[in-house]
């Protein structure tokens, strides 16, 4: 099996994909633009060849790649990146290849623009958002006329809450129009609520291989525009209504053979239309792993080893291993450096002591959102979650 992995080293931490792919007798082949000597020695071990570009936004040069891999290996099976960025590229490689494992250039659209993903919610039954277009300002009127105050105004074809707003007056909304960017956007009822995810692996059938679910109860938009703290936590299991939309989701959209990372509101106050306070809502699909380390949380939750999932899913599209070992709440913090806290990242590893699983820096691609300094460790009770939370992010001058 020939397997072209796009970008292997970004993050850092996909190399592990790739090295799981090696063990088990996959052909890695890697495109990227990072120099070859700079690649992590793991990631140098498991791919056969790599072949460098000076850009992958110059479809071109990728192009080429798969041309010279195809001339030198035979047939590519995967191309893959598993990264959101790359999710078109994928697709237009597959397309001109032929490559069946993925969506292909004409499928691509359901996964990328947030409007066309409704549709799939509605045909999951579960409830979302009423939202539109943006064309104008009358109609934008219109339709807060429609909805009420707040909107959220998003791209539709966006990762996660940048460049999203929240508009909590026709004042907001002139201001949006007035410096509109010229990407296309959507305005949208808001729901107020925690973000909860459906993240796991799927097989070619649909089959749910591992799933898991993380808690965001911060407002994502207030982390990305105002720098309030970032944090969120790997749930021990995934409730019961979660796993009822988010397999619901996956049938809608025919998802088969993914890594996927379905985000849903649980409502905090009733939305006329979409549901009561406690009940799921739907946010948005994406059609690869969550981001920044997530997927070592996945692993630090649920003992289990999702790149080995993933490549066993690649590889014999099952399960080969089982994990049984114990469940944790597994919490991030994401801690910024512009603030001055009262204990440095080392201190608060140290606090942590056995329950520390991770404490490093964010590259600073993912930092806007994420934080600059990461601290994530397991705990086994909800009151440990949050104290934690409040000794990450007590500032120096609280003491």
């Amino acid at each position: 099996m020939n397997f072209v992995f796009i970008s292997p080293n970004f993050p850092e931490a996909y190399r592990w994909f790739c090295v799981r792919l090696r063990e088990n007798g996959v052909n890695v082949l890697g495109v990227g633009d990072a120099p070859y000597d700079l690649l992590h020695p793991d990631l140098k071990w498991a791919l056969t060849e790599y072949y460098r570009v000076d850009s992958l936004e110059d479809y071109d040069q990728p192009l080429r790649a798969l041309g010279y891999f195809t001339g030198r290996y035979g047939k590519i099976d995967w191309v893959e990146s598993n990264n959101e960025y790359w999710l078109e590229l994928d697709a237009r490689l597959r397309t001109d290849f032929n490559i069946t494992t993925g969506p292909k250039s004409h499928e691509i659209g359901k996964y990328k623009s947030k409007l066309a993903m409704k549709e799939y919610y509605r045909k999951a039954g579960v409830p979302c958002a009423r939202c539109a277009p943006v064309t104008d300002l009358a109609a934008a009127l219109d339709f807060v006329r429609e909805v009420g105050y707040p909107v959220v105004v998003k791209p539709d074809n966006g990762v996660g809450a940048v460049a999203t707003w929240r508009l909590e007056s026709g004042a907001d909304l002139e201001r949006f129009f007035r410096a509109r960017p010229e990407t296309p956007y959507l305005i949208e009822e808001y729901l107020s609520g925690s973000v909860t995810t459906y993240d796991g692996i799927c097989d070619s059938r649909g089959e749910v291989l591992f799933a898991a679910s993380h808690v965001t109860r911060n407002s994502i938009m207030d982390m990305v525009n105002e720098g309030v703290p970032t944090y969120y936590y790997v749930d021990k299991e995934v409730p019961a209504d979660v796993e009822a939309a988010g397999k619901a989701t996956l049938k809608a959209f025919g998802a088969a053979s993914r890594f996927f990372h379905l985000e849903f509101f649980r409502l905090t106050a009733d939305k006329p239309g979409v549901g009561k306070t406690g009940d799921i809502a739907a946010l948005e699909v994406n059609m690869r792993p969550a981001g920044g380390f997530t997927p070592d949380m996945l692993n630090f939750s649920q003992s289990a080893d999702v790149y080995r999932i993933w490549a066993d899913m690649v590889a014999f599209d099952q399960l080969r291993h089982t994990y049984n070992g114990p469940h944790r709440y597994c919490v991030y913090a994401g801690r910024r450096d512009r603030r001055r806290y009262a204990l440095s990242l080392g201190e608060l590893e140290a606090r942590c002591g056995g329950r520390a699983r991770l404490f490093t820096r964010m590259p600073d691609a993912l930092a806007g959102t994420m934080g600059n300094q990461v601290a994530i460790a397991c705990f086994d009770t909800m009151e440990e979650v949050e104290g934690f939370i409040q000794t990450a992010f007590r500032l120096w001058e609280e003491g």
